[in-house]
């Protein structure tokens, strides 16, 4: 039986009852009682998000460092594992044919054109729909004397082997050659409709109109600039000067009407 002195005493404190200072220290916890320390608490959402933008951001200081080196030619000789590469998959050419060529270039104009085109709607307002054009066109136009068109009895020679007389066909126009790489857009407007349209699909054929048209103004020019006639003058001499080194005096040359 217990004493009459120790009644008002506590009982022997057990460990696994908390008592005095540690039981108020786990009720003023946040977490609770029987909660996780607070070492052991998760991480918030966003500490992942901010882990993978710092290597990102790390990665991409490292890869403008590199390319910045090489364009600046401190390290000369290091290679650049983000180069560009430029790969060749084209096929290799077909002859279709071969055509035999009895032309004598005998005069070439080299010929400039802006071609200046717009394509609008009545009543429709331009900033709507309306397409205009300023094109540069450079180009060449080749005159030629066509040898194989030559017919017999065309070269007649005098009794005395000294004199002999040629007729010619006439001075040809050739194809006009657009030259691409001298050729540009100078200015271009489009209406709002016209934009709009090209972010469905554009055109590929819009720019070979214009193509087209600039070689039809430039042909046209070639034949208002007098090439054929100094075609028929450069062949002209070409023979003289041939046929005079051959023992003939007189050297006559004309040409056929085309």
């Amino acid at each position: 039986m217990a004493r009459d002195g120790d009644i008002n005493e506590p009982t022997r404190e057990y460990p696994e009852y908390p008592t005095g200072t540690d039981l108020e220290r786990r009720l003023d916890d946040p977490a609770g009682p029987g909660g996780p320390p607070p070492s052991a608490a998760p991480r918030g959402p966003g500490a992942p998000t901010r882990g993978l933008l710092w290597v990102l951001g790390a990665a991409a200081l490292v890869l403008v460092a590199l390319l910045a080196t090489q364009a600046t030619g401190i390290f000369p000789h290091f290679r650049n594992p983000f180069a560009e590469q430029q790969t060749d998959r084209s096929q290799p050419p077909l002859l279709k044919s071969i055509q035999d060529l009895s032309r004598y270039v005998a005069a070439e104009g080299n010929f400039q054109v802006v071609v200046d085109t717009q394509k609008d709607r009545t009543n429709v307002p331009d900033f709507l729909l309306n397409e205009r054009t300023l094109f540069v066109g450079a180009g060449s136009v080749e005159a030629y004397v066509d040898f194989s068109k030559i017919s017999e009895g065309a070269i007649v020679e005098s009794a005395d082997g000294k004199s002999v007389e040629i007729k010619l066909p006439a001075p040809q126009l050739g194809e006009t050659n657009l030259d691409l790489d001298k050729s540009y857009v100078f200015a271009e407007q489009r209406g709002l409709l016209n934009r709009l349209g090209d972010l469905v699909g554009n055109d590929p054929n819009r720019q070979q109109q214009v193509y087209k048209l600039a070689e039809e103004r430039i042909t046209g020019a070639a034949r208002d600039s007098g090439l054929s006639q100094r075609a028929e003058q450069n062949t002209r001499k070409m023979l003289e000067g041939l046929l005079r080194s051959l023992g003939y005096e007189k050297v006559t040359v004309t040409y056929t009407a085309p």
